[in-house]
């Protein structure tokens, strides 16, 4: 398997792509979604693990908002992963994320995820390479877990954006009223150390493998959620899932 260097990925979509055919084919697809949210549920054979990760400003919590809200509330949860609370950081790294994998029949979104605990920990050196590479290991063990015992499709997304609109959209916060609560003095700081981001990434990507990254080109929005749309959709249509019928339902 070939190395992923985010420099050699574009943050943008194909050149000639039509905007308007994207838009109108992601507005279909999360209608199908839906329905196939509620086989999903039905069926109650399979669970989804979908996790966001991506630099301050990629669009994680709009992603959310724009894909996963069409679907049955009942059917998906989302969970965003922030700074560890006391309790959660006396225990393992991996505690307070079990607790919330998803059921047999559910959508579970992470918006930010484990992978917090390798990357900004790791930038900052809050943890040494050695911690890190042993959470690695664990990390796979994790996810090996889960989609060999308990029947969990896990899609991994990094959102791809480039430096210069990560600060055009840093600037919309500090001047739009509407997106002004989303400031936080802290993302400058963050922003300076995209280099060494980068590096804590692409070491995740090729180490934590087992189960695919997905580099989804994310400085225009509507690219990027018909790529976490499509794949979503594509996904669980490949489980060829059917209603149960009105025995199977009663037995």
């Amino acid at each position: 398997m070939s190395k992923i260097s985010l420099s050699d990925i574009s943050t943008e979509g194909p050149k000639k792509i039509n905007k308007e055919k994207i838009q109108s084919e992601t507005q279909e697809i999360l209608l199908e979604l839906d329905e196939l949210q509620n086989l999903l549920y039905a069926e109650h054979k399979w669970s989804v693990l979908i996790i966001i990760q991506g630099m301050d400003a990629s669009g994680k919590d709009g992603l959310v908002n724009h894909v996963m809200s069409r679907m049955n509330p009942s059917g998906v949860n989302v969970k965003p992963y922030k700074a560890p609370t006391p309790e959660e950081a006396d225990h393992d790294f991996l505690w307070r994320i079990h607790q919330h994998t998803p059921a047999k029949g559910m959508i579970q979104v992470f918006n930010r995820s484990h992978y917090e605990d390798i990357l900004v920990q790791r930038v900052h050196k809050w943890i040494d390479d050695k911690i890190a590479y042993k959470r690695m290991d664990a990390i796979n063990d994790f996810e090996r877990l889960l989609t060999v015992h308990n029947n969990t499709c896990i899609l991994k997304f990094y959102l791809h954006i480039s430096p210069e609109e990560q600060q055009e959209r840093l600037r919309e916060r500090f001047n739009n009223p509407r997106k002004m609560w989303k400031y936080n003095k802290n993302d400058q700081m963050e922003a300076k150390l995209w280099k060494k981001y980068m590096h804590a990434y692409e070491d995740a990507f090729n180490n934590c493998n087992e189960v695919p990254w997905i580099i989804v080109p994310s400085d225009h929005n509507w690219y990027k959620e018909y790529v976490v749309a499509k794949t979503l959709r594509d996904t669980l249509r490949s489980f060829k899932m059917k209603y149960p019928k009105l025995e199977e339902v009663t037995s």
